[in-house]
């Protein structure tokens, strides 16, 4: 899936304004269809959710290390927040996806997750309804401002795949970094790394 979506982002990005539609079957389309994805499959569940907020999947995780060395985050977004002497400073908001039982607690980590990567926010996706006492402390963390925008942003995001599926989308800064842009660095990365190892 992963490779799906590398793609399809890549296609929005070259023919943006143009009116291309993009058609992929059997991937989820109303809350009961994901709802099916996460019984099926939580790892595919987790990208499918990951895409529909244009984050990149934590590198340390596999299908096999469900955790992995990610402590957790499941996914990042590259958000641009100023230019300082000349060069572009990016910021990342870690992104989070659950598809069981969610709680206050659950928002308590992702804002220590915040801090602890020195992330400029974070971003919870639900399968369930959030509590009441989770939308509390996500309030609690406060916002985030960034140099070219009056607005600020909510430092900790809840956001159900109910409400991603109807439309909505995370607050975030205007200027995002497309992912694949991202998936392609690491490539080259890795494909450098091989040069040397041969």
């Amino acid at each position: 899936m992963l490779a799906i979506n590398l793609i399809k982002r890549r296609l929005r990005d070259q023919f943006r304004g143009k009116g291309l539609r993009i058609f992929t079957d059997g991937l989820p389309k109303d809350l009961s269809g994901a709802r099916a994805l996460a019984k099926k499959d939580r790892f595919e569940f987790e990208y499918w959710a990951l895409d529909l907020v244009n984050a990149m999947p934590a590198q340390s995780k596999t299908k096999e290390n469900m955790r992995g060395a990610d402590k957790g985050i499941d996914g990042v977004i590259t958000t641009f927040l100023d230019k300082i002497n000349g060069k572009d400073e990016y910021g990342k908001l870690l992104v989070q996806v659950k598809s069981g039982k969610v709680q206050r607690n659950d928002i308590a980590t992702l804002k220590g997750d915040v801090e602890r990567e020195r992330a400029v926010g974070g971003v919870f996706i639900t399968l369930e309804e959030p509590t009441k006492p989770m939308l509390q402390e996500a309030v609690l963390a406060g916002a985030y401002k960034v140099s070219y925008s009056p607005k600020e942003f909510p430092k900790i995001q809840i956001i159900s795949v109910k409400d991603l599926l109807a439309g909505k989308q995370p607050e975030v800064p205007l200027w995002t970094k497309p992912y694949y842009k991202e998936a392609q660095k690491i490539e080259e990365a890795s494909d450098k790394q091989m040069e040397l190892e041969m």
